[in-house]
């Protein structure tokens, strides 16, 4: 059994300072109208991570304190890790909130998040306010409950279905983003084609356009070339003076002395070098001159080729090189755009795989709702009936609707409160105290499994007379080995405690102090004769207070 073993509560509204020692079972807190019942039920609302309101501190103090002395179950121990010490068999759970409204909450002294108090706290604690039956109104609620009935083996189908759902939403968001890119990655991909089989269709290179351009040059002025190579040929080889032959001619004659003076040979070697310099240059000329000879059209072929160079140095960067980086570039986009259309294939096909095991998980959660539904229904009509509403019809609705975190069913409750009433949502037939009982009979079936302790807060409110004891019997039932905390106003539900507190407001003081203390045996009959609306002097009264705790 998980349980509160105490609550200390310190300049909380009308609470100065007190300490309640809970035990097993049902435990009753009860007091006149305005005392301060639901202080209380805002202390252990603010151990559950509940938001403090403006002026929840006694006036004049600079604080308000809740701490909660819990069983520390295995799973809890296990969540918390280095928070909890390897022998410890208690959790403390602690929320300070100062005048300005900060808030400070603590899990075994050390300070913590206000989501990890109420992850730890939700373990421990199951709260049902003034109105929490009006939940039951609500789809999700009655989801949860069914679910609940269905046994621990739904809940994991129902995080695997959360799972899968989460998944497949963001594969469709994936999807989606996918298909608006596609026409711009198509046309990006076109245009990447095209600008990349330009590049390689021109198979350009740095060397080649250096060339070109000389190439160009040379055809440009090959004329003049010409002129030049031959005008210097024929200064060379004229017959008449061409230089040839002039240094030939001299030649002659220095060799006709040669070896005579040794400081004359050197010049002669020099001379002869430079006959065989003429020689060879006018040969040079002479087929330089020759092959100066240009094709037809060539100048054309050449121009045009620089002309495709140039254009592509223009669109890409300026120069050969950027024009290589960029066809670069261009391969690697376009690998990463066929990519991506091998992703979007990819992700619908993880889409459809997903939606598959979720369909498949969503199958299971329905066959096990269908399944439990009758049963649920069976047992909560049971349980209606000793709550004062015999004859009613209770259904529990299993509709298909579109896969959701939660499978692909949606849970109606249907109550007919009388015989011979048509069903109807329980949201539209069933007045408070109905639903109130309604809810006591699906906690009663649909339990959790947590054992975690229940606190109602006056859930018991617009019922009364046979009714009212009906419930209290319902209540005590719950409490069969766990702990129920229930602030009520209903004697009759009060006589079946375990355990009874009082709360009691001093207005002599100023401000006015509320104070909460156990009651002793004899002090409880007097605490019901006032819930009956009479004073300690009324025996008829106190008698009636007698007989509900000699029938409890």
């Amino acid at each position: 059994m998980r349980m509160l073993h105490e609550l200390r509560v310190e300049n909380l509204l009308l609470i100065e300072k007190t300490q309640l020692r809970l035990g097993p079972g049902l435990n009753v807190l009860t007091g006149e109208t305005g005392a301060g019942k639901t202080v209380l039920a805002h202390a252990l609302d603010l151990l559950l991570g509940g938001r403090s309101r403006a002026g929840i501190v006694r006036p004049g103090a600079a604080e308000a304190y809740v701490e909660g002395v819990f069983d520390l179950p295995d799973d809890l121990r296990v969540a918390l890790g280095e928070r909890v010490a390897i022998d410890a068999e208690e959790i403390v759970l602690a929320r300070r909130v100062s005048a300005e409204g900060r808030t400070r909450a603590y899990i075994n002294g050390r300070s913590a998040g206000v989501g990890e108090l109420r992850a730890a706290a939700e373990r421990l604690l199951a709260f049902y306010g003034q109105h929490e039956h009006r939940r039951l109104t609500l789809a999700s609620s009655q989801l949860d409950l069914l679910d609940a009935f269905c046994g621990p083996e739904q809940s994991r189908r129902r995080e695997q279905a959360l799972q899968l759902h989460a998944e497949v939403a963001a594969l469709e968001r994936s999807l989606d983003e996918l298909r608006q890119q596609a026409g711009a990655r198509e046309r990006e991909l076109d245009l990447l084609i095209f600008e990349l089989g330009e590049i390689e269709a021109a198979e350009i290179t740095e060397s080649e356009r250096l060339d070109l351009v000389a190439r160009r040059d040379r055809l440009r002025h090959v004329e003049a070339l010409r002129a030049a190579a031959f005008g210097g040929l024929e200064a060379l080889t004229d017959e008449q003076g061409g230089a040839v032959a002039t240094l030939a001619s001299a030649l002659g004659q220095l060799e006709q002395v040669d070896g005579v003076d040794e400081d004359l040979d050197p010049l002669i070697g020099r001379w002869r070098d430079l006959a065989l310099e003429a020689s060879e240059l006018a040969s040079e000329l002479r087929s330089y001159g020759d092959g100066l000879e240009a094709q037809p059209g060539e100048l054309d072929a050449v121009e045009e080729r620089i002309a495709v160079i140039e254009k592509l140095c223009r669109k890409h960067g300026g120069s050969v090189e950027s024009v290589l980086e960029h066809a670069d570039a261009c391969r690697d986009r376009r690998a990463e755009l066929e990519n991506a259309e091998a992703s979007f294939e990819e992700s619908e096909s993880r889409l459809g795989e997903a939606r598959v095991v979720l369909d498949g998980v969503c199958a299971d959660l329905r066959t096990a709702r269908v399944d439990a539904s009758g049963l649920l229904a069976e047992a909560v009509r049971a349980r209606l009936d000793g709550l004062a509403m015999e004859g009613a019809s209770f259904r529990v609705a299993v509709e298909s609707r579109e896969p959701g975190p939660t499978g692909a069913d949606a849970v109606e409750f249907m109550l007919a409160p009388n015989p011979g009433v048509p069903e109807s949502p329980l949201r539209e037939t069933a007045s408070g105290g109905e639903l109130s009982r309604v809810m006591l009979a699906l906690l009663s079936v649909a339990n959790d499994g947590r054992g975690a302790t229940l606190v109602f807060d006056e859930v018991d409110a617009g019922i009364g007379g046979h009714t009212a004891r009906a419930v209290g019997e319902q209540l005590r039932m719950l409490a069969e080995g766990r702990q129920i905390v229930c602030i009520t106003h209903l004697p009759q539900v009060a006589s079946l405690a375990s355990r009874h507190f009082s709360i009691e407001k001093d207005t002599a003081v100023e401000p006015a102090r509320t104070t909460v203390r156990a009651l002793r045996d004899s002090e409880i009959v007097d605490e019901l004769t006032r819930m009956l609306g009479a004073d300690a002097t009324d025996e008829h009264a106190q008698q009636h207070a007698l007989d509900l705790l000699a029938a409890a």
